[in-house]
């Protein structure tokens, strides 16, 4: 049987460290705009 997609685990990441949850507070603003510096290829998870 396949999975269902963003099921628990995937689900809490996804809105603790994914990019709109970065992007509603002032600090995660912070988070995306240092990584975008850096040049990662993966801002948010």
């Amino acid at each position: 049987m396949t999975q269902r997609t963003l099921g628990g685990t995937n689900r809490k990441r996804k809105r603790t460290s994914g990019f709109r949850a970065r992007m509603r507070t002032k600090t995660g603003q912070r988070v995306i705009r240092t990584r975008r510096r850096k040049g990662r290829a993966r801002l948010a998870v």
